[in-house]
């Protein structure tokens, strides 16, 4: 099993992070079609280089070839998105956690798709995560769930991904809840943020998409 994979979309080059700050020596990174460019640009030669490549110009293309362990090229008219072709490569090495980065900004219509792309990996058991420069953001299922401070994304919001979630208990936030109906739509669990060095929250149905986020202004 593979403890951690990163798969690096073709989303705006402005909203990924610097990617060497995450290159750990056992990180498998998969490049989907431009992320395998982005990934070269951030001095990581990719493990798998995938997609259909209709983002790159021929000059950027064999340079990726050339700087890939493995190269999967996939004709233009396709079922599957260049990042489910990431994704189904990655979940071959079984792992533990997936960090997707390229995936948000831009189209709205990507951006959705991808966030919409964490519950099949949910329901796999596989821990998913989407990080971009102001944004953290993964989906939890029922249960208690621990949450440690984090001074680069200091705020929480909680959002329904099915059309109830129920019994939301917030502790060690600034705004608590307990025991809370959350309806899909709603805007209750926008902006929290930790008051401690661990908070909890805990539900008993439903599916929530957690986002930690900074403001711009706070930018590294």
């Amino acid at each position: 099993m593979t403890k951690s994979i990163a798969i690096v979309g073709g989303g705006p080059k402005a909203y990924i992070p610097d990617l060497r700050s995450f290159d750990e020596d056992e990180r498998i990174w998969i490049g989907a079609d431009q992320g395998a460019e982005v990934l070269l640009e951030h001095n990581i030669c990719p493990d798998v280089s995938i997609g259909d490549f209709d983002s790159v110009n021929h000059a950027t293309l064999k340079e990726i070839k050339d700087h890939s362990l493995h190269f999967k090229k996939y004709p233009n008219e396709k079922d599957e998105t260049d990042l489910e072709l990431a994704i189904n490569q990655a979940l071959n090495w079984k792992p533990e956690h997936i960090l997707l980065f390229g995936v948000t900004g831009g189209r709205i219509d990507h951006s959705m798709a991808n966030l919409q792309l964490l519950y099949p990996l949910l329901k796999k058991g596989v821990r998913c995560t989407i990080r971009d420069h102001q944004n953290q953001v993964e989906l939890a299922v029922a249960g208690e769930h621990t949450m440690e401070t984090d001074g680069e994304f200091p705020y929480v919001s909680f959002l329904p991904m099915t059309l109830e979630v129920t019994g939301l208990t917030l502790q060690g936030f600034y705004y608590p809840l307990q025991n809370a109906h959350v309806p899909y739509g709603s805007t209750l669990c926008i902006s929290n943020r930790l008051i401690h060095n661990t908070g909890t929250f805990s539900f008993r149905s439903g599916i929530l998409l957690v986002i930690r986020s900074k403001d711009l202004t706070n930018r590294g």
